[in-house]
């Protein structure tokens, strides 16, 4: 892992030669990523939008035939809280207030009674054997994982902080819907204030993430960090990619 950390750190430094990017290109490159993680992003959860309906949907406005409307909202809610990542990226903290805007955005077309609320029952999730904090606890358990985030974010590497603000947020699950995508938001966010590029999981590798990230539940944080490095890379290699034309 942490050749991949040098690698990624390589890449960040030839990012950095390119900085201050042109406002056109930067627009550009950011309205690429932003289809490219709501895709990837509601993929994950079951969304059956494609990456190019996706695209459609938030771009043009246009309704997809035959595909369920929760799923066009989904599309429209996280582009508006991608949107958000990159005005709290020019603060260097996370607050309880940051992490429940990010979900009210992504959710308050599905039901604003929830967006951005932290859960007040009990919740099962199927295909593990996990079971999330009760509601009465999310309140102190969110406090002590804000409050804790300068001390982790100043002893680990960028990436491995940003893996650890995901795997912290999914694991308290405090909102009744949504968990994983504010997560996969919060751990972009954690990157980008340090400078490096948002991170996407392809939906192909679904398997993977949700198998490292069930680890984590039984007290082993390594496979998911490791994967996470992973995907930072690809995602870090495709911006270069496309900066250097």
């Amino acid at each position: 892992m942490k050749d991949t950390l040098k690698k990624i750190d390589l890449i960040k430094s030839k990012i950095d030669t390119f900085r201050p990017i042109d406002d056109h290109l930067l627009k550009q490159l950011r309205e690429y990523f932003r289809i490219g993680v709501t895709y990837s992003s509601n993929a994950l959860e079951g969304n059956s939008l494609t990456e190019t309906e996706t695209k459609i949907v938030i771009e043009d406005g246009i309704t997809i035939g035959g595909k369920p409307l929760k799923d066009h909202l989904e599309a429209l809610g996280h582009s508006e809280a991608y949107d958000l990542l990159f005005r709290l990226a020019k603060q260097q903290e996370i607050t309880e207030a940051n992490v429940k805007e990010l979900h009210r955005l992504f959710y308050y077309r599905i039901d604003e009674d929830q967006a951005g609320k932290y859960r007040k029952q009990r919740v099962i999730i199927t295909g593990t054997d996990f079971i999330p904090p009760s509601p009465d606890k999310i309140p102190d358990l969110m406090k002590s994982f804000i409050a804790a985030i300068p001390d982790n974010r100043s002893k680990h590497h960028p990436v491995e902080f940003a893996a650890f603000t995901h795997k912290e947020l999914v694991t308290i699950h405090p909102f009744i819907d949504g968990n994983g995508r504010a997560g996969r938001l919060l751990m972009n966010l954690a990157l980008l204030q340090s400078g490096y590029p948002v991170a996407l999981i392809p939906p192909v590798l679904r398997r993977d993430y949700l198998n490292s990230l069930n680890k984590t539940h039984k007290g082993d944080d390594r496979p998911f960090i490791n994967f996470i490095v992973g995907v930072c890379h690809e995602s870090a290699k495709e911006y270069l990619r496309l900066l250097e034309g």
